[in-house]
């Protein structure tokens, strides 16, 4: 296993290290001098990197996606860390561990996919179910979705991580629908089994989480429309005012405009699952940034995604937690 890790860099240090490499531009100063900017990543996350000097020849050779062994200074910038390279060459193929590079699930994906069929096989209405267990059914569809991240960044952003937050919202759709009888606990349960189904092909995630070029042209709401209406199409008498519901509920579910949705919620479902799918999300970030090992005993790493750092409560409280025998 390679060390360290991008979580690892969190004080000032000179390091000798393999990455892999996420992102690569030449930019300017405020000078005009040029300098080669690199977003560096493994399993544990990604840093930015900069190179300031003689970057010309490393800077031809080495592209996205290549894995490049790096000499640098870990330097603290604003809270953050950040590298600046002295020496950066690419990496021999006998020198990568894929393992070090992509973070995955630590889930048994093989069962999350059967109770994603499980809960998919628990729609009640025939229409609903035929159109996702359809879109599951597709060997392609099913490779994918097994392997995809969530996000590039933001929650669940690891191979499987898309397959976990599904999980978990088909958990929180049967919940909250329990709760609050009037809501149609098929239409939640639809929602967040397709709602994300654009990223399977919005993301690619063979070397490095990144964005495809369609990903990065049309995102993933546009991407599932299309893809979920054809598979409503092509189901022989789908109800079309069903049809839009199920549109509705996708374009809708990042629930405000300024967070990408074309529409806000305009049906209770809509509404409730675009709530729900906030909580799992950011509740992963939160998890995120309280796994990762900062130096501090009682806060998190700073989270890019929620802009804070959090409370580790437990250390906080250790003195003052009550036992089991204590609550009763």
């Amino acid at each position: 296993m390679k060390t360290p890790l991008v979580s690892d860099l969190n004080t000032e240090q000179s390091i000798t290290t393999f990455f892999l490499v996420c992102e690569k531009e030449i930019r300017n100063t405020r000078e005009g001098k040029p300098y080669l900017r690199l977003e560096l990543g493994d399993r544990s996350g990604t840093i930015e990197a900069r190179m300031w000097d003689q970057f010309e020849t490393a800077a031809k050779g080495i592209n996205r996606d290549d894995f490049v062994k790096v000499q640098a200074r870990v330097e603290i910038y604003k809270n953050r860390p950040q590298l600046s390279l002295t020496q950066v060459r690419l990496a021999k193929p006998e020198e990568i561990d894929l393992a070090d590079f992509l973070p995955q699930t630590k889930a048994d994906v093989a069962k999350l996919y059967a109770q994603l069929l499980e809960y998919a096989a628990s729609i009640a209405n025939p229409w609903l179910k035929k159109l996702v267990t359809r879109i599951l059914d597709d060997p392609a569809t099913a490779a994918r979705y097994k392997r995809a991240p969530a996000a590039k960044v933001m929650h669940h952003a690891y191979l499987g991580g898309l397959l976990e937050h599904v999980i978990s919202l088909c958990g929180l759709a049967k919940q909250v629908a329990a709760h609050y009888p009037e809501l149609d606990v098929d239409l939640l349960l639809t929602a967040a089994i397709l709602h994300d189904v654009g990223k399977l092909d919005e993301l690619c995630y063979e070397r490095a989480i990144g964005y495809t070029v369609e990903g990065q042209l049309l995102g993933h709401i546009v991407m599932e429309i299309e893809t979920v209406s054809k598979a409503m199409s092509a189901i022989e008498g789908f109800p079309p005012n069903l049809k839009t519901v199920v549109q509705h509920l996708l374009i809708s579910h990042h629930g405000e405009y300024e967070f990408g949705s074309p529409k806000l919620p305009m049906i209770r479902e809509a509404l409730v699952f675009h709530y729900l799918d906030d909580l799992d999300s950011k509740l992963a970030a939160v998890r995120a940034a309280l796994a990762i090992d900062a130096g501090d005993a009682e806060w998190s790493a700073y989270s890019g995604a929620l802009g804070r750092k959090f409370l580790r409560l437990e250390e906080f409280l250790k003195d003052f937690t009550l036992t089991s025998t204590d609550k009763k």
